[in-house]
C-alpha cells in the first residue's frame, strides 16, 4: 500500500514540476504534508531536509556568489572579454566560452549567465555581431563546466551529501574534474565549430534602444580639507578615473565658475555640481575625499544593524512636494535622510543649486537612509520608492576581500581542512561581515523556491528508501537491461537521468534518482560509486530543451530563439555526455 502511495505521489510530483500548475516550492511543501498525513514519514523525518548539510551549503553558496557579483570582481572579468575579442567572431566566442566555463566551475552558473547576457549584447552591438550565435553556447558552457568541481552546481553538493548519508563518502572538491574537465573541453570545442553553423543569425534587438544617459544624476559634492582633489584644475578632477562624470559648476564661496569657460583650481569647501552615474557618484563619495554638503555622516554601506540603503524617490502626481523648493521640503530637513542627487528628464534644470530646484511630477531624488526610515517614507503618499537602483551599486573597493574570501573557501575545502558546508558558511559570513554584501542582499540572494524544492524532494527520496520503493524501481530498471554489462547499465542510468533532467529541475532529478542508482548497483553486486558519479554527470546533461535548465530559459528571449534551436546543439551534446560518461566513469571509478 505504501509503495502505491509513493508511486502516486511521485507521478503527481513529476506532473506538477513539469507543468508548473502550482509553483515548485508549493509542490515541495505539498510532498512533505502528504508524506506526514499518510504516516509514511514522521514530522521530524519529513522536514529533515531543511537541516540537511546540502541545503545549508547551497544557501551559503548563493550568498557567496552574490558577494562576488556585488563587488564587481566577476563583472570586471566579463568586461575584459570585449577588449580581448577585438571584434573577431571566432575569437569572441572562444574567449567568452572559456571565461564562462572557468567562472561556472566555481560559481553558481545562473549569476554567471545573468552577467554575460548584457556583456554579449553590448559586444554584439559594438562589433555588429548576432547575439543568437553566442547565448545558447554561453548557457551550455556554463552547464558543462558545472560538472568540473564540487561547487560548480548545487546538484553536485546535494549528491555528495546524499552519497555520504548512504555510507559511500562525500565527493572531494575536484574529484569530478577527472572526467568533468575532458567532457567540458570537448563540449566547448564542439560548440565553437557547430554553433556558428547551426544557430540562426538574428539582429540584435537592443542596439537601437540603448540609452547611454540612463540614470545620470545631478549631484552636489563638497571638497573636504583632506581631499586629494585640492589644487587640481576643475577640468581635470575626474577625467582619468571617472571619464563619464562631468563637472558642470564649481561653487567657490559666493562665486559660480564653469569649467568649460573659467580656469579655476579646486579649494577646500568648494562645492561641485556634477553629472554622473550612480556607481561613479558612490565611488567618488567613498574614495576621493568629497562629501554631501548637508550630510553629517559619510556614505557607509556596510553590514551594520539597520544598514543604509540607496533608493530613488519619484515625485508622485499626488505628492505635496510638487511645486516646492527641495530645500523647503520635509525630506531635505529630515536628519535621517541624506540627499545624494537629483534627476529630471533630460536634466533640464535651470536652478544653480539642487536644493533650489522646484520639484515636479516625475522628478527623481536619489537618497540614502536606513531601512527603518525607508519604511516610514514608503508609508507616505509623496513618493514612489524604487529600490532596484540599489542593485546597480557595485562595491568595487571590496572586490579584493570578496576574491580572497572565495579563494580561501575553495582552498580550505580542497585541502580537506574543513567540510564544504563549513567552508561555504564561513565564506558567506565573511562576505557580510567585511561589507561585501549587506544582510538584506544576503537574504535576497537565497533562492527560497530552490531550497524548499531540495528539502521536499529529499523527503520524497527518504520515503522511497524507507518503504523499499527505490529498491522496487531498481529491480524493474535492472529487468530492462537484464544480461547487459554494468557499463551498459551505467549508460542507461545516465541516459535516464539526462532525460529526466530535461523536464524536471536537475536538483529534483538527482534526489529522486540517486536512491534508484544506488539500489541498482547493490542489486548488481558492484560498487555504487560509479553510479553516483553517473547521476552527477547525467543530472547536468540538460541541453535539449529551453526548460531543461534555468540558464537555457534565461537566454531564450534575448537570443530570439525557437525550441528547435536547442535541439540542434542539445541532442548531440546530450548523446556525447552519456557516451563519454559510460566510457570514462568505469576507468576512474571501477565497478
Amino acid at each position: 500500500m505504501e509503495t502505491l502511495i509513493i508511486t502516486a505521489l511521485l507521478l503527481a510530483t513529476l506532473y506538477l514540476l513539469i507543468t508548473e500548475k502550482i509553483s515548485v516550492d508549493l509542490t515541495a511543501i505539498g510532498i512533505m504534508v502528504l508524506l506526514v498525513a499518510s504516516r509514511i514519514l514522521t514530522p521530524r523525518e519529513a522536514v529533515a531536509g531543511f537541516s540537511n548539510p546540502a541545503v545549508v551549503t547551497v544557501a551559503a553558496m548563493f550568498v557567496v556568489s552574490k558577494g562576488l557579483m556585488r563587488t564587481g570582481g566577476v563583472e570586471f572579468l566579463g568586461r575584459q572579454v570585449i577588449r580581448m575579442a577585438h571584434g573577431n567572431f571566432r575569437m569572441a566566442l572562444a574567449v567568452i566560452l572559456f571565461v564562462v566555463a572557468l567562472m561556472s566551475a566555481f560559481i553558481n552558473n545562473t549569476p554567471v549567465v545573468i552577467l554575460f547576457i548584457p556583456v554579449v549584447m553590448a559586444m554584439c552591438c559594438e562589433f555588429g555581431l548576432s547575439p543568437s550565435k553566442f547565448l545558447i553556447p554561453v548557457s551550455y558552457a556554463s552547464i558543462l563546466a558545472g560538472t568540473c568541481t564540487l561547487i560548480g552546481t548545487s546538484t553536485n553538493i546535494i549528491i555528495s551529501d546524499l552519497s555520504n548519508d548512504y555510507g559511500y563518502g562525500p565527493l572531494s572538491m575536484f574529484e569530478l574534474a577527472i572526467i568533468g574537465v575532458p567532457i567540458a573541453i570537448c563540449g566547448i570545442i564542439f560548440l565553437l565549430f557547430a554553433a556558428p553553423k547551426v544557430l540562426p543569425s538574428l539582429a540584435n534587438p537592443v542596439c537601437h534602444i540603448q540609452d547611454n544617459e540612463h540614470r545620470q544624476y545631478l549631484a552636489e559634492l563638497q571638497i573636504n580639507k583632506e581631499s586629494a582633489l585640492i589644487g587640481l584644475a576643475s577640468t581635470e578632477l575626474f577625467r582619468e578615473k571617472y571619464p563619464k562624470m562631468e563637472v558642470l559648476e564649481v561653487i567657490n564661496r559666493s562665486h559660480i565658475y564653469y569649467p568649460g569657460r573659467d580656469l579655476i583650481q579646486v579649494e577646500a569647501d568648494d562645492i561641485l555640481l556634477v553629472k554622473g552615474s550612480l556607481n561613479d557618484l558612490v565611488a567618488v563619495l567613498h574614495n576621493e575625499g568629497v562629501e554631501l554638503p548637508l550630510s553629517e555622516n559619510g556614505l557607509l554601506l556596510g553590514a551594520q544593524k539597520d544598514a543604509p540603503i540607496v533608493v530613488e524617490l519619484i515625485i508622485s502626481p499626488q505628492s505635496s512636494m510638487r511645486g516646492r523648493r527641495l530645500s523647503n521640503t520635509e525630506l531635505a530637513q529630515d536628519q535621517e535622510v541624506n540627499i545624494i542627487a537629483l534627476k529630471r528628464s533630460n536634466l533640464h534644470i535651470s536652478e544653480k543649486q539642487i536644493l533650489d530646484v522646484r520639484l515636479q511630477t516625475g522628478d527623481i531624488i536619489l537618497i540614502w537612509c536606513s531601512e527603518s526610515k525607508l519604511e516610514a517614507i514608503r508609508a507616505g503618499q509623496d513618493f514612489i520608492v524604487i529600490e532596484d537602483v540599489y542593485e546597480e551599486i557595485v562595491h568595487k573597493r571590496k572586490a579584493i576581500w570578496a576574491i580572497v574570501n572565495f579563494i580561501g573557501m575553495v582552498g580550505t575545502a580542497t585541502l580537506g581542512l574543513a567540510d564544504i558546508m563549513t567552508c561555504a558558511l564561513t565564506a558567506a559570513f565573511l562576505m557580510i561581515i567585511t561589507g561585501c554584501l549587506q544582510m538584506r542582499d544576503a537574504y535576497r540572494a537565497l533562492q527560497a523556491d530552490v531550497l524548499i524544492l531540495i528539502a521536499g524532494t529529499i523527503a520524497l527520496g527518504a520515503a522511497m528508501e524507507k518503504t523499499g520503493t527505490s529498491q522496487l524501481y531498481a529491480e524493474a530498471f535492472l529487468e530492462l537491461f537484464s544480461g547487459f554489462s554494468p557499463a551498459i547499465i551505467l549508460g542507461g542510468m545516465i541516459l535516464l537521468t539526462s532525460i529526466s533532467t530535461q523536464i524536471l529541475s536537475n536538483n529534483a532529478t538527482a534526489v529522486l534518482l540517486l536512491p534508484i542508482a544506488i539500489s541498482t548497483a547493490v542489486g548488481l553486486g558492484v560498487d555504487p560509486k560509479p553510479f553516483i558519479i553517473g547521476v552527477c554527470i547525467g543530472a547536468s546533461a540538460c541541453f535539449a530543451t529551453p526548460v531543461g535548465y534555468q540558464t537555457n530559459l534565461m537566454v531564450y528571449g534575448p537570443g530570439g530563439y525557437r525550441f528547435k534551436d536547442y535541439l540542434k546543439l542539445g541532442i548531440p551534446l546530450n548523446i556525447f555526455v552519456v557516451i563519454a560518461g559510460m566510457l570514462l566513469i568505469p576507468i576512474f571509478w571501477p565497478f
